[in-house]
């Protein structure tokens, strides 16, 4: 844990740099990369989930059984973050280069695929590095705030990431569409400010714990009830988050189909911020609401607003309605991000983090590939195929997102139940 209020601000002020670095890449190169590979690279809607998926599952794996076992074991949070950006920034630049050699353009997008894939290895030391810091640092009852106003100010660096991205996937309208991962401006400064990101993290504390004493002084893990707890509210956020995220991929393929909204890559960026700005605003009364409402509550609150923003998208026929869903979609996610972290994080034994976030994160990060290709794709495509037209197409998968959403409603209700007797019974003896 830090202590002293100096050593707080700097502490908190070194986190939030990366973070605003590290989402104004992703909003730089993720929001744009699905289009890059359905209409300059020719890849179906399926293919084009793949770019999330496999790389998500490479994610997973090295966070739960090699990262996270050297991260419990060495406790070196910090560290691992560092070295996984570094190594992240020099594959981004090699993938680009890679994808240029082809002269076949479906092959060049699975060279993407793959290369993005491998990248991720790198990357999942940072991310669960990033899941067990916060913890580490940070008492039970900060985290909601401080997952919050992470958010918040990451969702700033996320604005102006979707907004260059915009411009320069056209090369600002003077050359065409696909220019800024073809000649490579979006690789090159999304791997820059990879390593520009470590510099940050080298004033923040190492993190892990002293001691595996400390294990029954964070939460109340222990015994299988708790296990078991911890394992119905792990199903419940796969359903919440797969639901929520299996559009991630497609959403921006559905704003710029030429029989729909038609819109451009600029105009697609402000959609897309209109997400960030939900993040940032809400990001922002996220402290306050968790003094006054318990984690589950809010977590309760932000899987509804996530609903309304998918039916929000499955039904709009005009813009407006868009940009206000979207602005839901940014609403749901600071909320079920902070409230979900702060609610696991009570389950998990302090000396355990690394392996155990590796599977809460599991149902974040897969839920941005893994449920599009499974399930929103192959949706998308088999409606193609029977003759349906594309708006219809896509409509339906933000339909069946919606009610995956509304099975992991019932499921954290059944988790929180359960805990709340596994509490009772230990209050009781």
């Amino acid at each position: 844990m830090i202590t002293g209020p100096r050593s707080k601000r700097s502490t908190l002020l070194n986190l939030s740099s990366f973070q605003i670095l590290t989402m104004f890449r992703r909003g730089l190169f993720y929001s744009y990369l699905s289009i890059y590979l359905r209409f300059f690279l020719g890849l179906s809607v399926t293919e084009t989930t793949l770019f999330a998926t496999l790389p998500m599952v490479l994610n997973i794996v090295f966070q739960r059984f090699v990262w996270g076992i050297i991260s419990d074991k060495y406790q070196r949070r910090r560290t691992l973050i560092i070295l996984g950006e570094i190594l992240a920034a020099i594959g981004t630049v090699l993938v680009w280069y890679f994808h240029r050699i082809p002269d076949n353009k479906q092959v060049a997008g699975y060279v993407i695929i793959i290369g993005l894939t491998l990248v991720e290895i790198f990357w999942s030391m940072s991310n669960i590095g990033w899941s067990a810091i916060i913890s580490d640092l940070y008492p039970d009852e900060e985290r909601t705030g401080v997952q919050g106003r992470l958010s918040s100010l990451g969702a700033l660096g996320r604005i102006v990431g979707v907004l260059i991205g915009g411009f320069a996937y056209d090369g600002l309208s003077r050359y065409y569409e696909g220019w800024g991962f073809d000649h490579g401006f979006l690789f090159f400064v999304a791997s820059g400010t990879m390593l520009i990101s470590t510099i940050p993290m080298l004033f923040v504390p190492e993190g892990g714990v002293a001691s595996k004493r400390t294990v029954h002084t964070d939460g109340h893990f222990s015994g299988t009830g708790i296990y078991r707890v911890f394992r119905t509210f792990l199903l419940a956020m796969m359903f919440i988050n797969f639901g929520r995220n299996s559009i991630a991929v497609i959403k921006a393929q559905y704003l710029s189909l030429d029989s729909g909204f038609n819109v451009s890559s600029q105009l697609l960026g402000y959609i897309v911020n209109m997400q960030s700005v939900g993040i940032f605003i809400f990001g922002l009364f996220v402290t306050r609401l968790s003094r006054r409402y318990k984690d589950v509550n809010l977590l309760y609150a932000g899987t509804f607003i996530a609903i309304i923003s998918l039916l929000g998208f499955a039904l709009a026929s005009n813009l407006p309605v868009i940009f206000i869903s979207n602005f839901l979609a940014g609403i749901s996610m600071v909320v079920i991000l902070a409230a979900s972290y702060s609610y696991a994080s009570r389950l998990i034994p302090p000396e355990h983090r690394g392996k155990q976030f590796a599977w809460f994160n599991a149902t974040f990060f897969l839920s941005w590939g893994a449920a599009g290709t499974l399930i929103a794709g192959p949706l998308v495509d088999l409606l193609l195929r029977a003759g349906a037209s594309q708006v219809f197409s896509y409509r339906i998968s933000f339909l069946s997102s919606a009610a995956l959403v509304v099975i992991g409603i019932i499921i954290l209700y059944i988790a929180d139940r359960m805990n709340r007797r596994v509490i009772e019974t230990r209050g009781h003896g």
